[in-house]
């Protein structure tokens, strides 16, 4: 069975309305024979990672970066990673209040540097939440979930 890891910082409850719906989205129908595991940012190993076989990583953009909590766990998890995952496949979604370029930025040099696929366009969110930002994080888990059924 694959397992697909979900790395997270939610500090408010516009950062976890969307983590609920990428949750959510990992079990769309048809989605069989994936374990989807949610580890805290703070508390996510670089053991976590190599028993994963794709990510899923949640981030307020704090002061134009990651959060801290996202960071940390890139600091810990990238020199143990390195060689090991190259070519994992991951998504990503990113809040902000209004802005998350920085974020985006960071995000996408980190997992370069690590060697990570992106299966999915980055969902980037400003303010609150609509409709439309809740169904792409569902897209997301759903489609991060499904790249691990092969």
């Amino acid at each position: 069975m694959a397992t697909l890891l979900i790395v997270h910082h939610t500090p408010s409850p516009n950062c976890q309305a969307l983590f609920e719906e990428v949750v959510r989205g990992t079990g769309a129908p048809g989605v069989e024979g994936v374990r989807v595991v949610r580890r805290a940012a703070l508390a996510a190993t670089a053991s976590d990672v190599l028993d994963a076989d794709g990510l899923l990583l949640g981030t307020p953009a704090n002061l134009g970066y990651l959060s801290g909590a996202l960071k940390h766990f890139f600091d810990q998890v990238y020199y143990p990673c390195l060689d090991s995952t190259r070519g994992r496949p991951f998504g990503a979604w990113v809040h902000g209040g209004d802005d998350v370029t920085g974020a985006v930025r960071a995000l996408d040099a980190i997992t370069g540097g690590l060697g990570w696929r992106r299966v999915a366009d980055h969902v980037t969110v400003t303010g609150a939440p609509g409709r439309a930002d809740l169904e792409a994080c569902w897209e997301l888990g759903a489609t991060a979930a499904a790249a691990l059924m092969d």
